[in-house]
């Protein structure tokens, strides 16, 4: 079941790692589908256009999760690349525990002040209902959200990805039968769209801790004083809190930009850009992916005093990010549009999403080499220099998108993002370089 990444073959250890994290990637954002393309077919566009403005602050709280336990991916596959096994259980024990509550504290909260949030953002007012309707119960679902990705998260670190795999397959067929159910006969409209994406999760998260107390004997402990050990949680955080960081001054990001795209008051441009937004987060999870195979395979060499090793896997993982990207590109502007139109937009608004899609996409290969960079800084624990690059791309974005509106119009939406990854790729490969250097400099005093 584990998989030690310090030793064989690395295009191949790559390539049998990430497929499954791929594979459950692509069915965890199927819930998002499922949701916006029932719900588009079902009740409407006005509907789908509302259950798009929450994904960017659903996002915050998703991607501060995603954040915290990628510092507990880090942690664990360092450790287990030094072979220290026993340590892993008081890590899962610690962050299932603490980010649990947390989660439960922030998603409670955030249900009850969904609707002033959403005021906040400049929802427009045909969708602010259903928006609201929507948010509070996804909100819900957080803590589940939350214990499912710390178990995940060592579980990589392990190097196994095909449990999650696994989880998310159960998730996802409960998901599509809970939506048709509740949308259609039942006639909830988005709250029973949401109430499905909260099952699906339940049962997603179930799975995967029950694989663990069957199939990992390391992973076993039951929630009980002594649960958190502070060691773990600082070490933890250490790695994880920069990473989290980012991930929610990106998520807030992205909550400025969904203002800036209201603000275009139009509810058929706010449905075709955030459901090419939704297509190109399920198309680019290869790239997110094989970034996270290559953190894991660096983690584990860099944990084994193996750091020739790690930068192998840096130029392995970069020609494979490259060739895979072109694909992505080429298959964006093939059915880029096409795939839009699933979810019930009307031909102007599809046609509006595909060309902003197609645009987008023509920096594919861009995104992917400097993710593939972020990759291998993260495994080797340069999780500060990644955050504080992730942050600068960002503020780029959001500069340019509000500057140059007036002159570009809503293209420019597309432009900034592809300006921010050739900035983000730029600076990778400018902190891997400067890092590279030192190395060899420390390597050639101590010899």
């Amino acid at each position: 079941m584990e998989q030690t990444m310090t030793q064989g073959n690395l295009a191949g250890i790559l390539i049998r790692f990430s497929i499954p994290l791929v594979l459950s990637g692509i069915l965890q954002q199927m819930y998002a589908w499922a949701d916006a393309f029932i719900v588009g077919n079902l009740v409407g566009e006005d509907a789908l256009a509302a259950v798009g403005a929450t994904v960017s602050l659903y996002n915050l709280f998703v991607l501060v999760v995603t954040g915290l336990t990628l510092g507990v991916s880090i942690l664990a596959a360092q450790m287990y690349g030094r072979g220290e096994r026993e340590g892993l259980r008081p890590v899962l024990s610690t962050f299932a525990v603490v980010l649990g509550m947390a989660f439960l504290a922030v998603g409670l909260l955030g249900s009850l002040l969904a609707g002033p949030v959403l005021e906040l953002m400049s929802t427009t007012e045909d969708t602010i209902a259903m928006s609201r309707q929507y948010l509070e119960v996804v909100l819900l679902g957080l803590p589940v959200v939350a214990v499912y990705n710390v178990y995940a998260a060592v579980l990589r670190g392990m190097g196994e990805s095909r449990a999650p795999l696994y989880a998310v397959l159960v998730a996802s067929l409960v998901n599509v039968g809970v939506d048709l159910l509740l949308v259609g006969p039942a006639n909830m409209g988005v709250r029973g769209a949401a109430l499905a994406t909260v099952a699906s999760q339940i049962m997603m998260t179930l799975f995967l801790m029950g694989y663990a107390v069957r199939r990992v004997p390391l992973l076993r402990f039951r929630p009980a004083r002594g649960s958190v050990d502070r060691a773990a949680l600082r070490a933890g955080l250490a790695l994880g809190l920069p990473v989290a960081i980012q991930s929610s001054i990106n998520s807030l990001g992205s909550v400025v930009l969904q203002n800036f795209m209201n603000s275009f008051d139009s509810s058929r441009l706010v449905a075709a850009i955030t459901t090419a937004y939704r297509v190109d987060t399920v198309i680019l999870l290869p790239v997110t992916n094989l970034s996270s195979g290559i953190s894991t395979v660096v983690a584990q060499n860099i944990g084994a005093r193996k750091p020739e090793r790690a930068r192998k896997g840096l130029g392995v993982g970069l020609a494979i990010m490259l060739a895979m990207s072109i694909g992505l590109s080429a298959l964006v502007a093939v059915a880029g549009e096409p795939l839009i139109a699933l979810f019930g937009l009307t031909p102007e608004a599809s046609a509006m999403g595909g060309e902003f899609f197609r645009t987008l996409a023509l920096f594919y290969p861009v995104f992917g080499l400097g993710m593939a960079l972020r990759g291998y800084l993260e495994g080797t624990g340069d999780v500060m220099w990644s955050s504080a690059i992730g942050i600068s791309a960002l503020l780029l974005r959001i500069v340019l998108s509000y500057g140059l509106a007036d002159w570009v119009g809503s293209p420019i939406i597309a432009y900034a993002e592809m300006a921010s990854w050739a900035a983000m790729l730029l600076l990778f490969a400018l902190r891997v370089l400067v890092r590279s250097r030192k190395a060899a400099a420390d390597s050639s005093q101590a010899a």
